[in-house]
Order: structure tokens, then C-alpha cells, then sequence
């Protein structure tokens, strides 16, 4: 396949003066690891390939920029296949243990040189190792949810890093799950995963269609809002302490009409100053932490010995 990465063997596909083992380094194991010098490596231009949605989605594969993200990544039990990074002269580099427990796991760890990094590395990033990751595959009905779930619809999202942030402020506010519907953007992109700071491997989280989603909302009994410019009700008047799900469209289009034929409620968030509305990862942040606030209190006067 063209693009694909080279065989996970001793070689790897690689020139021999472009590889070698050597004895890990202070706080690593003694797990060997491979050592890359050259930019033009077939490997490192297969990771670079990754970049584009395209080959993620060709190879099955994705990229995960970042000590943080890769470490929220392994502590999920997400399969890293490869790790890449840029030997450091501290002794105390807090890369080193992840580094050496991936070593110890089926993924192959490679050091390489500044100039190998800079290709497939973010920006300027070349001080945190990368990984090269097999993507979580959930499905709806895979998704575990309480009984009294809190759940984020995002529909046709097109950009990573609003994707990415509403996972972050998902995580934060204590959202049970997410599903991305009508996918625009993968939900695996790197840029999400850095805007998500990793949590998007922690969080519950699906892709479906939104003729998917719809009779499943309908199905698990869950009373769902839907942000838009022209709700006719405020968000803090709606009541989100039941069975909730919480549906926001793209910033460009909004949602689509199935949404007002399955009979959601549509909730708006009040502007007081020229702009008709906020970015879409805003308006998650604001609803996500009414529920909260909204549950926390209801729970408080359920069981008011408790107090919140």
C-alpha cells in the first residue's frame, strides 16, 4: 500500500547506517530502541503522512503530539504502536518513564535527531515525544452511561481545535459522553487531541450519524436541548437535571431540521453586546457547567444531610 508504514521488524525498513540499538539511557529500562538521523527515512516520512486526514484514515492510523497527550493516551490503554522523540541531556527528562514503559510494551520507541523530528513533529514541539497511535473505535450502544446521563451532541464540527476544547471543558464539567455526529472533522485529528489535552482518549466518546442518534436519544429516554441563536427558551430556565442531552451544531451551519422534528427543545444563550453569538466551544463550556451547577444543586436539596 502506498504511504503505509514500513514492517515493525529489526530493519523496519530502514538503511543500516540509519539504525541502531543502544543501551537506554538513565531512568529507561533495559528495553533497546532504534535510533533515526535522517529526515528522509521511509519511516519518518510515514509518519509526517500522517498529518493528513487522508492517510490517518488510509493507515488506520493517527498522530498524538506531547508527553501529556501520549501519557492520557497509554493510561487509557489506547495501543501506541511507535514513539518518537529527541534524546535530552537531563538526567531527570519527565519523558523517561512513559518512554521506558512503552518500551516495555509492543510499541517501538525511537530516538531520533532534531532534523528527523522537526519533520514529523508540531510546531515547536521537538522537546515532547510523539507517538503514532491505533485510534479508539467506539459505537453508541457501546457508550456506559448512568442513570441519569449528562450527554454532548456535537454535530458537523468543522474544526479540530473547537472539537477539541469542547472535550476539554466535557472532561472538566463531568459530561458522561460524547458523540459526534455527522462527523466533519475526525474526532481523532491531532489537533483535537492536543486541544482536548489528551481527554479525549479519558472521555466516553462516539461517531454516528445523526439519523443514528436521534432514535438512540430517543431510546435510552434522555430529554434533549438544543443550542441555537433563536431559542426561544434561556438556557438557565430549562431544566437540566434529568436524563439531558446537550446538542450543538457547527458554527457555520447550526443544527440540522431533524433536530426540530424529534421535538427538542431549543434553549438559547443571551448576547448583550453586537456579536449574534459565541464560538461553539464557549457555548458548550457555559451549558455543560449550568447542568452541573443545576445537578449539584438538585442533589443538594434531594439531600439537603449531604448538603453539595
Amino acid at each position: 500500500m502506498v504511504g503505509s508504514f514500513p514492517a515493525a521488524s529489526p530493519s523496519a525498513g530502514l538503511p543500516d547506517h540509519e539504525l541502531s540499538y543502544r543501551r537506554p539511557h538513565c531512568a529507561f529500562g533495559l528495553m533497546p530502541f532504534k535510533s533515526i538521523s535522517s529526515p528522509q527515512n521511509d519511516r519518518i516520512k510515514a509518519v509526517a503522512r500522517l498529518r493528513r486526514h487522508a492517510h490517518r484514515i488510509r493507515q488506520g492510523r493517527t498522530l498524538i503530539d506531547g508527553l501529556r497527550e501520549l501519557t492520557q493516551a497509554a493510561n487509557a490503554g489506547v495501543t501506541i504502536t511507535e514513539a518518537y522523540f529527541c534524546r535530552s541531556s537531563r538526567d531527570d527528562d519527565p519523558a523517561h518513564p512513559l518512554l521506558d514503559r512503552l518500551a516495555q510494551s509492543h510499541c517501538d520507541v525511537y530516538e531520533v535527531s532534531s532534523e528527523a523530528f522537526a519533520k514529523i513533529s508540531y510546531g515547536q514541539r521537538t522537546a515532547e515525544p510523539l507517538g503514532v497511535a491505533i485510534p479508539p473505535q467506539t459505537a453508541l450502544h457501546q457508550l456506559q452511561l448512568p442513570p441519569v446521563p449528562l450527554i454532548a451532541v456535537l454535530e458537523g464540527i468543522e474544526k479540530p481545535g473547537n472539537l477539541g476544547a469542547i472535550v476539554r471543558s466535557a472532561d472538566a464539567a463531568g459530561i458522561d459522553a460524547i458523540v459526534v455526529a455527522n462527523e466533519r472533522t475526525d474526532l481523532y485529528n491531532p489537533n483535537t487531541i492536543r486541544a482536548s489535552l489528551g481527554t479525549v482518549f479519558s472521555m466516553s466518546v462516539c461517531t454516528a450519524k445523526t439519523a443514528d442518534v436521534i432514535p438512540w436519544l430517543r431510546e435510552i429516554g434522555v430529554h434533549v436541548f438544543a443550542a441555537e441563536v433563536d431559542g426561544p427558551q434561556l438556557y438557565t430556565e430549562a431544566d437540566l437535571t434529568g436524563p439531558t442531552a446537550l446538542v450543538l451544531g457547527s458554527e457555520a451551519d447550526g443544527l440540522t431540521p431533524a433536530w426540530r422534528d424529534c421535538n427538542a427543545t431549543s434553549v438559547q444563550l443571551p448576547m448583550q453586546g453586537v456579536a449574534n453569538s459565541l464560538n461553539v466551544s464557549a457555548t458548550a463550556a457555559v451549558l455543560f457547567y449550568e447542568a452541573r451547577r443545576q445537578r449539584i444543586l438538585d442533589r443538594g436539596m434531594r439531600n439537603p444531610d449531604r448538603g453539595t
